[in-house]
């Protein structure tokens, strides 16, 4: 089978080199069921969140803990990138049909079913790495165009310069971090490239100064990344997002072949370490149950009015 086919086997849907899925808070949102935590700490509607990416078989990092079938993924190199416009409206009706069965599902609220067809959040992560997307701008105006309530980018960090040229900016930014050294960077992310961890950083430093909502992302490994909490307060001192969110390992996908059980903290082991690693001047903000993740406050940086369509 080939990559898109299995791919398109877990649900995804293809238009070039993007896709879409449905995400299990969307699913769970419909049928009444709970809603993801970014609908909790951000407001956004995860019944009508569309979590998509313009370049879902292309990455640059395997990361071990990657519930996605990386082993497929590769660096981009000569690739014939599917314009945004085209993309972005043929993944939104592929959708709907991908959310059709909803509509005659008992559990599901009919009003809540009318308005999930219509995306009012765009979550450009899923898969791959969307800053190696080279229309990234055109694609965030594009969303942006056609009236989007919300709109959050995912990056692992490894093409600063795909993010210092970004005009408009989205809602949110988020970067994901998985080690405080390089050391451990290359283990946990195996990285394509020597200067993986200097390029981090320099993603880091534009997090800092970003005219728009931040986020650094810590997904917490038990055995593997839990260590050195210091330096871990370094990183983040660094990066000094309007937010940092520390969120458990969950053993699932294609990553239940390079991790166990064994490697999934518990709340309440996310909510220590995350304690012992928070820098100096975050406050407490809240935390998610069943995502096992809590989140902090960045009290010396303001945080952006959301400025969002009306829903």
């Amino acid at each position: 089978m080939d990559k898109v086919g299995r791919f398109e086997r877990m649900g995804y849907r293809f238009e070039g080199t993007g896709a879409v899925e449905i995400c299990r808070w969307t699913k769970n949102a419909l049928k009444g069921r709970g809603a993801c935590y970014k609908q909790k700490f951000y407001g956004v509607p995860a019944h009508r969140c569309m979590e998509f990416t313009p370049s879902a078989l292309f990455c640059n990092n395997n990361c071990i803990y990657c519930w996605r079938p990386a082993e497929f993924m590769t660096p981009p190199g000569d690739v014939e990138w599917t314009p945004p416009a085209r993309m972005v409206e043929s993944l939104v009706e592929k959708r709907k049909k991908l959310l059709s069965g909803f509509g005659g599902n008992e559990r599901v609220d009919p009003r809540l079913f009318r308005d999930s067809l219509e995306p009012a959040h765009f979550a450009i992560s899923l898969s791959g790495e969307p800053a190696s997307y080279p229309h990234l701008s055109e694609l965030v105006a594009h969303l942006k165009e056609r009236g989007a309530f919300s709109i959050f980018l995912v990056t692992n960090g490894q093409y600063p310069q795909a993010l210092e040229r970004l005009d408009p900016l989205p809602t949110q930014l988020y970067l994901s971090l998985t080690a405080p050294t390089p050391e451990l960077y290359r283990k946990i992310s195996v990285p394509a490239g020597r200067d993986a961890w200097e390029k981090l950083l320099h993603s880091c430093d534009f997090l800092s100064r970003a005219a728009t909502r931040t986020v650094a992302r810590v997904t917490l490994i038990r055995g593997v990344n839990m260590v050195e909490p210091e330096r871990w307060r370094e990183l983040l001192a660094r990066c000094n997002a309007h937010f940092i969110e520390f969120k458990g390992y969950s053993w699932i996908g294609m990553s239940k072949r390079r991790l166990s059980l064994e490697n999934v903290p518990s709340l309440e082991e996310v909510r220590e370490f995350a304690e012992s690693s928070v820098p100096e001047g975050y406050e407490y903000m809240d935390f998610d149950g069943k995502s096992r993740i809590v989140v902090y406050r960045n009290s010396r940086r303001v945080v952006p009015r959301f400025i969002g369509q009306e829903l």
